[in-house]
């Protein structure tokens, strides 16, 4: 009866009856909710395996799986820690039904600590809604500009190279790392692979890389790397037709060698590595280094073949070769023939330090001593300054801090004793209330007309181009570098291009000593493809650096050639520009000879006495000793502005290009340089480099999309090639 006159109550029923629908309702939405989120994945792997190197370009890779309805969404970067707050980044993409999506990311790494380098990842929708994030992505390790880091792509996850860690007096910032890279999301574009010295590559992982990928570790290789194959299988060479070509030998057969004390003693003839002279002092840390009697004792399976003409053996065990290697373009290719990965190797105890020796870490960091000064020469002020130095607006000076001061002791007269006189005199010392106001305001407006007269002018573009010519065929990679430098007669936003096939922007590194951040205002960074838009903030009366990193495939600018005859260099240069080469160096032997001009579309051929020139650590430390005066006077309020500034363009260009022996001349902090700008290791193998200034010309359309009153742009082309180069590779 209860139960009848309950339903009987239409109050009653409608409560009875909306109940199942109100829970029905509330798991739909929960469904439908739960079904969103799972038809929409996103992951961010940052850097190599989570190491950042600072002062270089490192991938974040963006993974986007899109089960749910199609839509364009847009990848955000945008940093959340201590540093480059201003500088976002941004990136397209179409996410159709049913796709999953990569995105490789240039990001410049501005620091070398870990709680300062984090950064929001955010995918959002048409309408700006953020669909997925991760916030306060940080890296797992986080090292100083210089530290070895080594990419690897092994067979197995237990084949992955672990590089012995250097002595506890070390900062963590300087030890070596090693990364192991997924060949699914191995970098395409070469900028962002630069931050690796090496990268190791099992032969049975080369058919998985793609085309893009295998273009962009050729270019890395061309430019400076050192590859480094894990011979696995015959087949694997043979039948990965680019693998094969830049091989330091044919593989054609497998052997048995039973003993192999070589690789033992080769690790205690010391660092230095394959090829790479040991630059500094310390004593080999591995001398000492305990011996493996199981592993010399078990018999190692080698790859055996012809060695090319070209390549050479570093290591053989009774006639066998163990390591091989040779030069491709600027870097080199080693082949280990008894894979690292198979059993004896794989179980050596002194496997890390084998790594060491191959990745060739600085001895320094396995010292016990005098550590100290090794870890302090690790930062300082950054390169980049000494850029801005040289092409910042002349058209800014700075109020000399003496004449400050006489200001401000005027202005404490004028508002002290002048006027307690004269009003005394005058018997109105209560007119202070409203001559003090005027002082205030007349002063004011001689300070404002002081900066006018000191730093107003016209919008001007200032263009200097670092470009390394790399041989590849009959064609060259070019690998540039765009300092540019913007004055702003107004606070004023202002749009920058680069079409240039792989092309990034970033703002200005000031390097560890002005706090490991970008020293620009605002710049919101869009990558359209491999290459970028930009529009950035110019504050009023104040000039901005920026640069533009790219990479580009082009017809050969110049070409050189140098033999040697006897007491002499004969020297064959080459200018396929329509404008002459005004100032061209020859850095051969450690000495720097100085060419003259070079006619537009015309070869030259100098011969060159060996004994003449000037030594290049003597010819960096003249026209580099100023280099950090000039950096630091340019993050000075005050002071006088010819300090901050450089005038011998040409000059001071070939002194940075190796920069590694001022700080060796002058025994202080290196000035922080990017991976590849440094010329020194080329210098110091069997090379010859030529470094030609081009005057009013720049290789690229200018960057900027806005009109200018004044503007200049200049070109350092910097080749290398081998001695003993026969001429008819012209």
């Amino acid at each position: 009866m209860v139960r009848t006159r309950m339903f009987d109550n239409p109050p009653a029923r409608r409560r009875a009856g909306a109940h199942p629908i109100r829970w029905l309702g509330i798991l739909l939405i929960i469904f439908l909710t739960l079904s969103a989120r799972a038809a929409l994945q996103f992951d961010v792997f940052l850097g190599y395996e989570g190491v950042v190197p600072e002062a270089s370009w490192f991938p974040v890779v963006c993974e986007v799986k899109n089960d749910g309805p199609s839509f364009t969404g847009t990848i955000e970067i945008v940093p959340s820690g201590n540093i480059n707050q201003d500088q976002n980044r941004s990136v397209t993409v179409e996410l159709p039904t049913g796709t999953l999506k990569r995105l490789v990311i240039p990001v410049f790494s501005t620091t070398r600590y870990v709680n300062q380098a984090v950064w929001d990842v955010r995918l959002l929708d048409q309408r700006g809604k953020v669909q997925a994030q991760q916030t306060s992505v940080r890296s797992k390790k986080q090292v100083a500009a210089g530290t070895t880091i080594m990419g690897a792509l092994p067979r197995t996850a237990s084949g992955m190279p672990i590089i012995r860690q250097g002595s506890s007096a070390s900062t963590l910032e300087i030890q070596p790392a090693s990364a192991r890279l997924q060949t699914s999301i191995l970098p395409d574009n070469p900028l962002t692979l630069e931050g690796m010295d090496c990268f190791y590559l099992n032969s049975e992982k080369a058919i998985e890389l793609t085309v893009n990928q295998v273009d962009a570790l050729l270019a890395w290789l061309n430019l400076g790397g050192h590859l480094i194959v894990g011979v696995e299988q015959i087949a694997d060479v043979n039948g990965t037709p680019w693998l094969k070509k830049i091989m330091p030998c044919d593989v054609s057969d497998m052997k048995t060698v039973p003993s192999h004390a070589e690789l033992q003693d080769w690790i205690r003839a010391g660092l230095g590595g394959v090829q790479r002279k040991n630059r500094n002092n310390t004593s080999n840390p591995f001398s000492d280094l305990a011996g493996d009697r199981t592993f010399e004792a078990a018999p190692l399976q080698v790859v055996s073949g012809k060695v090319r003409n070209t390549s050479e053996v570093v290591l053989s065990a009774e006639s066998t070769p163990l390591i091989v290697t040779s030069h491709q373009g600027r870097g080199r290719v080693t082949a280990l023939l008894a894979s690292p990965e198979r059993e004896p190797m794989r179980s050596w105890k002194n496997l890390p330090a084998f790594w060491a020796k191959m990745a060739e870490v600085p001895a320094n960091v396995y010292a016990t001593e005098n550590n100290n000064n090794y870890n302090y020469s690790h930062g300082g002020w950054s390169v980049d300054g000494v850029f801005g130095a040289m092409i910042d607006s002349k058209q800014v000076r700075k109020l000399p801090v003496g004449w400050l001061l006489v200001l401000l002791l005027v202005y404490l007269l004028v508002i002290g004793p002048l006027d307690q006189i004269w009003l005394k005199r005058l018997k109105r010392p209560m007119l202070t209330w409203i001559t003090f106001p005027c002082y205030v305001v007349l002063f004011s407006l001689l300070i404002y007309f002081i900066g006018y007269k000191l730093r107003a002018g016209e919008t001007e573009w200032n263009e200097l181009h670092l470009v390394d010519v790399l041989m590849n065929g009959k064609q060259a990679e070019l690998r540039g570098r765009t300092y540019a430098s913007i004055y702003s007669p107004v606070n004023a936003k202002y749009k920058i291009e680069n079409q240039q096939h792989f092309s990034t922007f970033r703002g200005e590194y000031v390097g560890s000593w002005g706090g490991g951040s970008h020293d620009s205002e605002q710049a919101d960074i869009v990558q359209n493809g491999d290459n970028f838009l930009a529009e950035i903030f110019v504050p009023v009366w104040t000039s901005q650096l920026y640069v533009s990193d790219w990479w580009q495939s082009a017809a050969l600018p110049i070409n050189f050639t140098i033999t040697s005859e006897g007491n002499d260099w004969v020297v064959t240069v080459e200018n396929h520009l329509d404008q002459p080469l005004t100032e061209v160096h020859l850095v051969v032997s450690g000495k720097i000879l100085d060419l003259k001009e070079i006619p537009a579309e015309k070869p030259k051929t100098f011969r060159l006495s060996k004994n003449d020139g000037m030594g290049l650590k003597d010819f960096v430390w003249q026209h580099g000793s100023g280099f950090q005066s000039a950096v630091g006077g340019r993050h000075q309020a005050f002071g006088m502005g010819g300090q901050s500034q450089i005038n011998d363009l040409p000059n001071s260009c070939v002194a940075i290009s190796f920069l590694s022996y001022l700080a060796q001349t002058q025994g202080q902090r290196e000035l922080v340089t990017p991976p590849g700008m440094d010329l020194s290791p080329v210098a110091e193998h069997d090379n010859a480099i030529l470094l030609a200034w081009e005057s009013d010309s720049a290789p690229i359309k200018p960057m900027n999309q806005f009109p200018t009153r004044r503007s200049h742009k200049n070109t350092l082309w910097r080749m290398t090639a081998p001695l003993n180069s026969q001429p008819s590779s012209l």
